[in-house]
């Protein structure tokens, strides 16, 4: 059902815009989750109750997975599920910055089949279906065709950078580059802005769903860091690190990881 549910996570997503919108970042109350889980503000928690009120009433058959609520086994035993990160980037939210998103995604017996990403303060709009192509505001994107480190430009965090990670000793000789948000990353890189970007922790299944179809859906590659495919609505939602691109950098990444 990719066709008619795009436009549903179209709709709600412009919805989660005016909603985290009406906050102000600096002022907005926030805490820090347990264990070092990061930040949450007031704003997460409204966005979050809006989109599961508006998706699970138009869709009450679908399973449910999202950062601000509760996990449990029931999502299991739904074919599709809901896979929402309310705000992603809440430091930058919360820093009154303009680099947070919201990323929601349905997963179909863990393939993603429509995703939407959306940056409110930027108006960017990414969207995709499955075998259907992605977009940044309607228009059709494509992922970079770059195919070696030294024309490349990759998104990743400092951990990402250090030579123990990589087979030779040392970070390939690509540029390195950072946003603070992973489905604005996933984003950037379909629309071939970057020509990758690599996270090599583990990471929850609702940063990654709908960047993962976009991605796809440019043309590019996703994968996990070891190069296997990604399943979406595991037991445990956390993937084995990520790594996209165009298709000849990202293969490019994995040769070189160790």
């Amino acid at each position: 059902m990719p066709a008619a549910d795009l436009p549903l996570l179209i709709d709600v997503v412009r919805m989660a815009g005016r909603v985290a919108t009406s906050f102000v970042g600096k002022s907005a109350r926030r805490w820090d989750k347990p264990g070092g889980a990061g930040p949450v503000t007031e704003a997460d928690l409204a966005v979050n109750d809006m989109l599961k009120h508006q998706l699970l009433l138009a869709r009450p058959d679908y399973g449910w997975l999202s950062e601000e609520t509760e996990d449990g086994a029931k999502r299991l035993m739904h074919d599709r599920v809901f896979i929402v990160d309310p705000i992603d980037g809440t430091r930058s939210f919360t820093e009154g910055g303009d680099t947070w998103a919201h990323a929601i995604a349905v997963a179909e017996r863990g393939q993603v089949t429509a995703a939407v990403v959306f940056l409110p303060l930027r108006d960017l709009l990414y969207t995709a279906a499955l075998g259907g192509g992605a977009f940044l505001n309607g228009a059709p994107i494509a992922a970079s065709p770059v195919t070696s480190f030294e024309q490349a430009c990759i998104l990743a965090a400092k951990p990402a950078l250090l030579g123990t990670v990589w087979g030779s000793g040392a970070c390939p000789p690509f540029k390195p580059a950072y946003r603070p948000s992973l489905a604005y990353r996933l984003g950037l890189v379909a629309q071939g802005s970057f020509d990758g970007m690599l996270t090599l922790r583990p990471s929850w299944e609702w940063d990654i769903a709908a960047g993962a179809l976009i991605v796809a859906e440019a043309g590019g590659t996703i994968t996990n860091q070891r190069g296997g495919a990604l399943l979406f609505n595991n037991p445990d939602p956390r993937l084995d690190g990520v790594v996209a691109g165009g298709s000849a950098i990202q293969a490019a990444l994995l040769d070189a990881l160790l």
